[in-house]
């Protein structure tokens, strides 16, 4: 990479780049609100994770499904923006999740894998899974992104 103004980066070389600046030296981003730690990012392909907080609970004390749900879009989502051309966006259109388990809100770590399924000029689709610290499935999904140019 030569070059750091994020229009002429490529989406994998943008996330590369964006994730290993300290977060005061950046623009605020969902994951840190999560607290995600970024485990890969390769072309097609991220793992991010997160641990199980307390404040992430439903009022049954268990973790809430939004944070798995977070967190599939967010690895989905990234593995679809590592294969675009600099300049190119996306959204996401469409987000099915599927919950397996329940978690505890322990502190325990959860993992996040999104790849990419297809990409095309126009749609994306990804999936995803996270699984606990044992490797237990917990959750799920696919998701259709749009692609803009």
């Amino acid at each position: 990479m030569t070059t750091t103004d994020p229009r002429e980066m490529s989406g994998l070389e943008l996330l590369r780049y964006a994730t290993a600046l300290p977060a005061a030296e950046r623009a605020p981003i969902i994951g840190d609100l999560f607290k995600f730690s970024i485990d890969e990012i390769e072309h097609g392909r991220v793992v991010f994770s997160l641990p199980s907080d307390p404040a992430f609970a439903n009022p049954l004390g268990s973790l809430h499904g939004g944070t798995c749900a977070t967190l599939l879009d967010s690895v989905m989502g990234c593995a679809v923006h590592t294969t675009l051309d600099a300049g190119v966006g996306y959204g996401t259109l469409e987000l099915k999740v599927n919950y397996i388990r329940t978690v505890p809100v322990d502190g325990r770590r959860l993992s996040g894998t999104g790849t990419t399924i297809h990409v095309g000029r126009q749609v994306a689709t990804a999936e995803g899974k996270v699984v606990d610290a044992e490797g237990r499935l917990v959750a799920h999904a696919t998701t259709t992104c749009m692609i803009y140019r």
